[in-house]
């Protein structure tokens, strides 16, 4: 991660902003442009507008780090009517879950029974659900769960953070577990003895693991970018790709490019985040990208 963006974060995490925005209604407003809504009707709703326009779909319920195993249980309970929805409903999506909402702090234990049941019922709608990385600390135990969980089920992906040194090694071995990979650069504050911190090195390590992603046949790729210099480079990629692939992007985040990748006919899948935990998600995107802050802030001095 830049140095702009563990500035942002460090700004965005103290007690004074965060409680501007998430305690007022200006603030949530403007958070509203990242995240669909606060309930699972609204994400449904957003879900829908999207397919209208050619693009699938994965429900994030925001969440992250319980503290309880009834919080678990609450998790668990929220994705199973959410996958119920996505199915009864023929919206065309899955589900994006991270593994610390279902406990992983607490019991690796309980979290993989969890993800088992979830697995379980996606199986049974013939939907999939795509493992969120977090930071560093749970890396290891993420993938060491999906391993487990999906050589039962085979209906899982997971994301892999191309700004980590280990990630090479995770394509390398996770490739044969079959399922959907998501690569993305990664945006949580890292420890440059693990990660890559400057943003060309980032960009370089998220092409070194582009390239052999699209060239395996085992898994299907989840592109997941913004940046119009990567973009096309998968776009290259794809055509000596002889099996599917996507893009995925974030909702509220470069829509035009979004709606020009969809009219071209590529296949494009937006991650759509809801609930009331939604403020550590919304401090990721605005430390992410320089341009993402400044909507946030233009939106904010103009609704006063």
């Amino acid at each position: 991660m830049s140095f702009f963006s563990r500035l942002v974060v460090g700004i965005a995490e103290s007690a004074p902003i965060r409680s501007f925005v998430t305690s007022t209604t200006i603030g949530q407003r403007v958070a509203r442009r990242f995240v669909a809504g606060e309930t699972l009707d609204e994400a449904i709703a957003a879900a829908r507008q999207l397919n209208k326009l050619g693009m699938s779909v994965s429900l994030d319920l925001l969440g992250e780090e319980v503290t309880t195993p009834d919080e678990v249980e609450q998790a668990r309970r929220e994705y199973e009517q959410c996958l119920q929805r996505i199915a009864a409903e023929r919206v065309d999506g899955n589900i994006s879950i991270k593994l610390t909402q279902l406990g992983l702090s607490l019991d690796e234990e309980l979290t993989a029974s969890t993800l088992d049941q979830l697995a379980k019922t996606a199986r049974s709608l013939d939907l999939t659900i795509t493992i969120d990385m977090e930071d560093s600390t749970y890396t290891a135990s993420t993938v060491e769960i999906y391993r487990a969980v999906q050589a039962v089920h085979g209906n899982l992906g997971i994301a892999l953070q191309a700004y980590l040194f280990r990630s090479s090694g995770d394509l390398a071995s996770l490739a044969s577990e079959g399922g959907h990979i998501r690569l993305c650069k990664g945006a949580y504050v890292e420890p440059e003895e693990i990660a890559f911190t400057d943003k060309d090195d980032v960009d370089a390590a998220f092409v070194r693991l582009l390239e052999p992603l699209m060239a395996d046949l085992r898994v299907l790729p989840a592109v997941a970018t913004h940046d119009r210099r990567l973009i096309e480079l998968t776009r290259r990629l794809a055509r000596t790709r002889p099996a599917a692939f996507e893009f995925q992007m974030l909702f509220g985040i470069a829509t035009s490019i979004q709606k020009e990748l969809a009219a071209a006919g590529y296949p494009l899948r937006i991650y759509v985040p809801y609930g009331v935990r939604w403020y550590p998600y919304l401090v990721r995107r605005l430390g992410e990208r320089p341009a993402n802050l400044a909507f946030f802030l233009r939106a904010l001095t103009s609704a006063r």
